[in-house]
């Protein structure tokens, strides 16, 4: 179960440090400000996670490995070929940002309600449902608003609602079905809403 974390949890990270990455891009920054908005994407969520669960330091700041991966990632992203490759279009720029914060949102979502559950919260499906998607939707929170955007889950599609969609499953059968597989099928299912939702334009009404 440990290894399972670890990889989804570096999933999620590359995931959404490209996503900031890609936001600081668009903006014009510099490699500094691609670099934080690249490592603020990855590890915010889990930060206001920890603090949520009164897990302190927060882990990013005892395993360096999620904040070092989140900079390598975004210094590759900055390079200037790749560069060239994900700015080649409009369409190619917003389908990458698409599907990487999508699988980040997937990832971080079932990594919160994880968290919440090893904290001795397996319990309160209130609490699990409620961390897996503020785990979620936290660093791409912190991301628009160091960029200078209104939050991405306000205003594109459906996006903290498919958090919720598998935080909640996932943290009503967190105590009787294999967490390994809960947590993939949960993940799956918010990155297939949200995809859905993206190619459909669903959204909420106004």
């Amino acid at each position: 179960m440990a290894a399972l974390l670890l990889v989804f949890e570096l999933i999620g990270t590359v995931a959404f440090a490209v996503s900031g990455a890609m936001t600081g891009l668009k903006k014009g920054m510099d490699l500094f400000g691609v670099s934080i908005l690249g490592i603020s994407c990855a590890v915010g969520g889990g930060i206001i996670r920890d603090l949520l669960l009164g897990i302190t330091p927060p882990t990013t700041f005892l395993h360096p490995i999620y904040a070092a991966v989140a900079a390598v990632t975004a210094l590759a992203v900055f390079l200037p070929p790749v560069r060239a490759r994900v700015s080649a279009t409009n369409r190619i720029f917003e389908l990458l940002l698409l599907v990487m914060d999508s699988v980040g949102l997937g990832v971080f979502t079932v990594i919160g309600i994880s968290t919440a559950a090893s904290a001795g919260q397996s319990g309160n499906v209130f609490l699990m449902a409620f961390v897996g998607v503020i785990t979620g939707v936290g660093g791409g929170v912190l991301r628009d608003v160091l960029a200078g955007n209104t939050p991405y889950i306000f205003i594109k599609h459906i996006y903290a609602v498919a958090s919720l969609a598998g935080a909640l499953p996932c943290a009503v059968l967190w105590n009787y079905i294999p967490h390994y597989a809960l947590m993939l099928v949960s993940a799956a299912l918010v990155i297939t809403i949200r995809f859905l939702a993206a190619h459909y334009r669903w959204s909420l009404p106004k």
